[in-house]
């Protein structure tokens, strides 16, 4: 583990919570646990290349026309 990326942690994670003192071995132990899930991490299967945007465009799917709801009073009678 990178003593450097948890301190790093560690400090984002204390000024996310409001800059709090005594709290530094608490954080420092998350920060730890974030590095090692970092590291732990198996690496990802390479990504398919992303589609132009253009091509993105041309596929863009309309919402289905709505259908009139059914009223639920009941006519008068004549």
């Amino acid at each position: 583990m990178s003593d450097e990326r948890i301190r790093q942690l560690a400090y984002e994670i204390w000024h996310s919570e409001g800059r709090p003192h005594g709290q530094d071995q608490r954080h420092w132990e998350m920060a730890a646990k974030l590095v090692e899930a970092e590291t732990a991490k198996a690496p990802s299967k390479p990504r398919a290349p992303r589609k132009p945007k253009a091509a993105l465009e041309q596929v863009a799917v309309t919402a289905p026309a709505k259908k009139p709801r059914a009223s639920s009073r009941t006519k008068p009678s004549l």
